[in-house]
């Protein structure tokens, strides 16, 4: 189990949001692990900051899905199982990111287009450099771009609630993909999808997708 101690302190100037991304990043990236216990007194002593932002911190992640606080036992840090990736997360993302792709079709700029080529080239760099956390990272970037083109803020609102989770599960199985360049092609298909603007077609390859993500880290993993 990872040690509290190997968490940098954070700046005196930065308060809960500095805490919150702190930890949440520790969390996404396995550096912290599931049933982890976090007390106040401990993290706000190895940040170097106040127990107040602590606190506002883990009250935000909590509502983001990533700890759970317990009356009496404190504070621990959430897991992401596939039986929960399976039956929730990825029958919402479909639902979710069908619609929104369907609907960023008409609104998608070239500029816009371009932003979505950037980050495949994104991840490409990382895939070449076995990165797997940043190659997560863009993943993430490009589903949330698409989301926000849509224009639907409620959509764009019901992704962020889920995003941290989402996140957290593309960066624990980014690295067991045989190719990770593999990542970057699904990417290309899903934007060319989107240039076409066949709706119907663009759904189909949406379902795709994330069902392949999921099929994909159910691989063996040595």
């Amino acid at each position: 189990m990872s040690d509290l101690h190997s968490l940098p302190p954070i700046p005196v100037a930065s308060r809960r949001e500095a805490v919150a991304d702190r930890l949440r990043d520790a969390i996404t990236s396995g550096q912290l692990q599931p049933g982890q216990k976090l007390t106040e007194i401990a993290l706000s002593q190895q940040l170097g900051t106040s127990r107040a932002p602590v606190r506002e911190a883990l009250r935000q992640l909590e509502q983001e899905g990533l700890v759970v606080s317990y009356p009496y036992r404190g504070t621990e840090v959430l897991g992401v199982s596939q039986e929960e990736i399976e039956n929730v997360l990825v029958p919402v993302r479909i639902s979710l990111e069908q619609y929104a792709f369907r609907k960023a079709v008409p609104l998608l700029t070239e500029e816009r287009l371009a932003q979505l080529e950037t980050i495949i080239a994104d991840m490409e760099k990382a895939a070449a450099a076995g990165d797997a956390t940043a190659l997560a990272d863009q993943d993430v970037r490009f589903h949330e771009a698409v989301v926000t083109y849509s224009a639907q803020p409620h959509c764009l609102q019901i992704w962020r609630s889920i995003q941290p989770r989402v996140r957290a599960y593309f960066r624990r199985d980014a690295g067991y993909y045989q190719d990770a360049s593999e990542i970057a092609a699904q990417h290309r298909e899903l934007l060319a999808a989107l240039r076409a603007g066949d709706t119907e077609a663009l759904e189909q390859v949406v379902a795709h997708h994330i069902r392949t993500h999921f099929t994909e880290s159910e691989a063996p993993r040595s």
